[in-house]
């Protein structure tokens, strides 16, 4: 500090000068109080307070000077040599049944008239809950559907479940072959969900698994953040062949290097999660070659929603001067937000 001008006061003090380079190279947050006076004679005043106090971080200036000259910026793919392995992104569209496409489809056009009517009343309210419907039936239609409005809690409409609990989904299917081969290969696979809450779908994931001679575990939110990483090591020795869970959970802080092959069977709107969860295992210790997989169903909302991922995932890899190399990317043609964008196609349709 002395080096670059800043001096003690007068008592020897650095305490001013250390405010000060704060107030250059570091962040500083001003708190204003305001509270009720009775100083005026004829109206009751206010009393303004202020207080200065040091946050964590840098500033610009900070990061220009301190930082900056020292530091090397580096991505995982800039290492080099053998030290990650192969990554790879696939995405797979798999076909609906028969009687699941039909059901589709007329909860489709039911849904869509409801959300035309009401947009054109200037009615917003049913828009995000058409979408995630149309988002999430086809992989909850093993249960019934029962769509309300969410002000009136009047039923739009109604769709009895598909498939019974000894029927498997596509989609169901397709992990199933996935998961098997893998094993074969001695490959752990990690498969995501973002339906945990309301809309489970793990409960009934692993117990199809399991009917196939496979060992899984499900890593639920109850599971404290800071006991994650043993929990999940607890079970590799255990022997597990496929860990559930929702992408939230494990996108930052957890390195799964022993499940080499992950698995979405939705992705959600963030970007961030997406791009994160999908590396969890595509780090340094790595010795097997990465797969990823992206799971959706042909002709649905998922489609559109993977679509416009890809866009975002492009546009965010971009910015950083990245040129995309993902499996979305087949299915990157133009975008939108992704919310909107869905919304459009289905008024549209």
């Amino acid at each position: 500090m002395i080096e670059d001008g800043y001096q003690p006061n007068a008592r020897g003090s650095m305490a001013p000068a250390a405010m000060s380079f704060m107030r250059d190279h570091g962040v500083l947050k001003d708190i204003y109080t305001e509270r009720d006076g009775s100083s005026h004679k004829t109206a009751k005043g206010k009393k303004l307070s202020v207080r200065t106090v040091k946050a964590p971080g840098f500033g610009p200036k900070g990061i220009h000077r301190f930082v900056l000259p020292f530091t090397v910026f580096l991505k995982l793919k800039d290492i080099g040599g053998n030290v990650l392995p192969g990554y790879r992104e696939e995405f797979i569209d798999v076909p609906m049944s028969p009687d699941q496409e039909a059901a589709h489809r007329k909860l489709a056009q039911t849904l869509t008239v409801e959300l035309r009517q009401a947009l054109a009343r200037r009615d917003t309210t049913l828009l995000g809950v058409v979408l995630n419907v149309l988002l999430a039936w086809p992989d909850c239609c093993f249960r019934p559907e029962v769509v309300k409005h969410p002000r009136s809690r009047d039923t739009l409409a109604f769709v009895p479940s598909v498939f019974d609990d000894d029927e498997l989904m596509p989609k169901e299917q397709a992990l199933l072959d996935l998961c098997l081969a893998e094993k074969a290969r001695n490959r752990k696979v990690l498969a995501y969900s973002v339906y945990t809450g309301t809309r489970d779908t793990t409960s009934r994931m692993k117990r199809v698994l399991e009917q196939s001679g496979l060992k899984v575990a499900v890593l639920r939110a109850s599971v404290d953040t800071a006991r994650r990483e043993d929990w999940i090591l607890d079970q590799v020795d255990r022997g597990v062949d496929v860990l559930i869970t929702n992408p939230e959970l494990v996108k930052t802080g957890l390195d799964l290097l022993d499940f080499p092959t992950i698995a979405f069977m939705q992705t959600g709107y963030n970007v961030y999660t997406v791009q994160q969860a999908a590396r969890r295992s595509w780090r340094i210790g790595q010795k097997q070659d990465v797969r990823v997989i992206f799971f959706g169903y042909i002709g649905s909302s998922q489609i559109t929603c993977l679509q416009l991922m890809a866009k975002k995932i492009a546009v965010s890899q971009s910015t950083s001067g990245d040129v995309p190399e993902s499996g979305l990317d087949s299915l990157n043609q133009d975008g939108d937000s992704v919310e909107m964008a869905l919304a459009r196609q289905l008024i549209n349709a």
